[in-house]
């Protein structure tokens, strides 16, 4: 089962990130992930998307809570969804490399899903649906994108809100 995780910043955390950087690592490279990274805004840190495999919702909270910087006080919040992958690849396999950044978009809706078949999947790092716990409803999509126009990734008239953030690869290949 696979969980969407963006842990956001609380403002002026960044020395406590920065103490806790190798507890971060060491934490997530016990998961499975099928993506991770830092997102910015203006190329000041604003959080971490995480997503990982994980046996049940229950599972997915601890992983979320229990993580070093969360334990810590360095994050404000943390959307955390059910998910699926559309592409059924992780981010390591991702065509185009690591070099180079992209963008978090994410999409929130309701009612009757949107893009789930996503368009120019060759842009694509990594893309799926974001979902209640039990699977059954549908609330958005979040897509990881390299692209000129990120925003692009989704039909954006379908849905009630679209937030774009600057992301870079992270972490350590699995």
């Amino acid at each position: 089962m696979e969980f969407f995780c963006h842990h956001r910043d609380r403002p002026g955390s960044m020395p406590l990130r920065e103490r806790l950087v190798e507890q971060h690592w060491s934490y997530m490279d016990r998961f499975e992930l099928i993506a991770r990274g830092p997102t910015f805004t203006g190329g000041l840190l604003t959080g971490s998307v995480h997503v990982v495999d994980l046996p049940d919702p229950a599972a997915a909270r601890a992983f979320a809570f229990d993580e070093p910087n969360y334990r810590a006080g360095a994050y404000r919040d943390v959307l955390l969804r059910r998910w699926r992958n559309v592409l059924g690849r992780t981010m390591w396999d991702f065509p185009g490399g690591r070099e180079g950044g992209g963008h978090l978009v994410l999409g929130f809706g309701s009612g009757e899903p949107a893009d789930l078949v996503p368009a120019r999947p060759d842009e694509l790092i990594a893309y799926g649906p974001l979902l209640s716990d039990d699977g059954t409803a549908w609330l958005g999509t979040a897509a990881l994108v390299r692209s000129a126009d990120p925003r692009s990734a989704l039909t954006v008239d379908r849905y009630d809100a679209v937030e774009v953030h600057e992301w870079e690869f992270g972490g350590r290949r699995q």
